[in-house]
């Protein structure tokens, strides 16, 4: 009787085995239940970018740079750096010989201290000569009031018959040539302090012009020691210590570390992705950027293409010069879609049962998905913004999967 009931018992059980094994064949058995515990997490869904991109790889670049003309025609007296060194902001790259500005500095100083001194003269001449001026003026009244006052005396003394009326025209005559003579003294006065006016300000202008030609000339030997305008690093240096350089010459070519950018290249057989306007992903030091494919060089060297890549944020502190960074060619986009982690667990464009943390618990779902991107998988329907999924730790980096369309 015991041994009929062991084998009912074992019956069972191989028929519970069979029963759930067949229902994990149909309904997927989630791998949680036969793996460590450790091995599992939950990954949220949400709403985000999707994107499928092509492997390529890229070294940081300065991503301008800086042309320094010679300031003068003059010597190069010494070159403090050469190209490949690194600078700081204000620090002296190339000296240029001084002796011909400063030369050109003391006798543009002569000239204006001679200047001032004639203005000073001029305006002390002009002191005197209104002093003249004036004392004539004076003169002339005072010779037109003593013929007034003798006017008046000569009327009377005709009235009593002490002069003659011809006496008397005759000092009419007289008081109107003075006083024609005063005026014309008036007129020749204001004239004159016109031009002792316009000659004191021709002498200020010159001398202004002189000013501002020695204040260029201090500029100019200031720049003499030529500095750098930005952080960066020496491309060129033309010319050589001793040799004359013209003005306005190329003399330096620094590259700007301020901003950067990123010189990609690529297998040739992606070049059909590599358009001007595409996105990238710069991967530096595990922290993501984003750009924009700028110039793409025609010309194919060792089957690869070149290309760069100009960054949203162009100064993020995590950029070094001559840095091998890794780069994502995106090739197809989808924004703002529901998503979750792409795990092996998913496969694209396909629907799937998957175990999704509820209040009940963790239970089954039938899941639509869609496009399987680099890190993220689309959901198409199944699931809702904010659901936690189970899915196994630690998957190897798994390629993105070619989107299918389906007909």
């Amino acid at each position: 009787m015991s041994n009929k009931k062991g084998l009912l018992i074992a019956v069972l059980v191989l028929s519970a085995f069979v029963l759930l094994l067949f229902i994990s064949r149909i309904t997927g058995f989630p791998a949680f239940l036969n793996s460590p515990p450790d091995e599992f997490q939950t990954c949220t869904v949400e709403r985000g970018q999707i994107y499928f991109s092509i492997e390529a790889s890229g070294v940081v670049e300065p991503e301008n740079e800086v042309i320094i003309l010679s300031p003068a025609n003059s010597i190069i007296r010494k070159i403090n750096k050469e190209p490949g060194s690194r600078v700081k902001q204000g620090e002296v790259i190339v000296e240029l010989d001084d002796k011909q500005i400063r030369d050109e500095i003391e006798q543009i100083s002569d000239q204006l201290e001679m200047r001032s001194n004639s203005l000073e003269r001029s305006r002390l001449e002009g002191q005197m000569a209104r002093i003249d001026l004036d004392y004539n003026v004076e003169v002339k009244k005072l010779r037109i009031a003593s013929i007034k006052t003798q006017l008046a005396d000569e009327e009377q003394l005709l009235i009593v018959g002490g002069i003659s009326s011809a006496k008397l025209d005759e000092t009419k005559q007289n008081l109107v040539l003075a006083e024609k003579d005063l005026d014309m003294v008036l007129k020749k006065n204001a004239i004159r302090l016109k031009q002792m006016k316009t000659e004191e300000i021709g002498l200020n202008l010159q001398i202004e012009v002189q000013k501002k030609q020695l204040q260029d000339k201090f500029d100019v030997l200031a720049k003499l020691y030529i500095k750098a305008p930005s952080d960066g690093i020496i491309l060129s240096v033309s010319g050589k210590e001793g040799e004359r350089f013209g003005n306005d010459k190329t003399l330096i070519v620094l590259s700007d570390l301020t901003t950067f950018k990123i010189r990609g290249v690529i297998d040739e057989k992606q070049s059909d992705f590599v358009k001007t306007g595409n996105q990238v992903v710069v991967w530096v030091d595990n922290v993501k950027l984003n750009g924009t494919i700028g110039n793409v060089t025609p010309t194919v060297a060792d089957n690869k293409i070149h290309f760069n890549v100009h960054l949203e944020h162009n100064n993020n502190p995590n950029l070094i010069p001559n840095q091998t960074v890794r780069l994502e060619v995106l090739k197809t986009v989808k924004n703002e879609v529901l998503r979750i982690m792409a795990s092996n667990d998913f496969k694209a464009n396909n629907e799937q049962v998957i175990y999704v943390h509820d209040s009940d618990g963790v239970v089954p779902r039938t899941v639509k998905f869609g496009l399987k991107g680099t890190d993220f998988i689309e959901v198409i329907s199944g699931l809702t913004e904010g659901e936690k999924v189970m899915v196994t730790k630690s998957q190897p980096h798994v390629k993105p999967q070619k989107t299918e369309n389906k007909k």
